[in-house]
């Protein structure tokens, strides 16, 4: 008789991910992971002190994928900026749960918003903006703090309610963003 499969934590932390994105966070349990890895509910709690602890993995998971994908340019888009701003609400309308998992579960629980978006892995995000808005790293975060929650707020809405994703007009009032936030930066007013 073969032996069976071993299941890892990483099994474990991807079953979870695929949790949230085809059914939502509040269904990761120790069942349903097992279920779908076919195993008992031993592994998980083995691995895992507790199923939060699964769902803190899987949320990490979550934000990785989340940046890459909104860093994964093709430049179909005019600007970079642009671009990564409508793949993050094209994200929030295509993964409607993991977008929900990632950003209005309270799994970020450390520092301010303003640290948030200042943090190690928007460092991406960061380096494209300088070179496209011509300007060092204290502005470029000033610039971003302003589309980013305007991004968001469009993000949200879409990913929460059941309303049409219009791309025009999401390109138009990203567009306004960033270039008002290039006039107040030129102006010296940006907050």
């Amino acid at each position: 008789m073969p032996a069976k499969a071993k299941v890892t934590k990483d099994m474990i932390v991807d079953a979870a991910f695929e949790i949230a994105k085809e059914s939502g966070a509040e269904n990761i349990n120790a069942r349903t992971i097992s279920e779908r890895l076919g195993c008992s509910t031993q592994p998980v709690l083995y691995h895992f002190e507790r199923v939060e602890d699964v769902r803190i993995a899987a949320h990490k998971k979550g934000n990785e994928y989340h940046v890459s994908y909104v860093t994964d340019l093709s430049g179909k888009y005019e600007r970079p900026m642009l671009e990564m701003g409508m793949r993050y609400i094209q994200f929030a309308v295509k993964e409607k749960n993991l977008f929900r998992f990632l950003f209005n579960s309270n799994y970020f629980t450390d520092g301010h918003l303003s640290d948030w978006l200042t943090e190690e892995h928007l460092a991406p995000v960061f380096s494209v903006l300088k070179v496209q808005a011509k300007t060092d790293t204290q502005q470029a975060h000033r610039i971003f703090s302003q589309i980013f929650l305007v991004t968001h707020g469009i993000a949200s809405l879409l990913s929460n309610n059941a309303m049409i994703y219009d791309e025009e007009y999401c390109i138009k009032t990203l567009s306004n963003a960033y270039f008002g936030a290039m006039h107040l930066l030129k102006e010296g007013t940006l907050l």
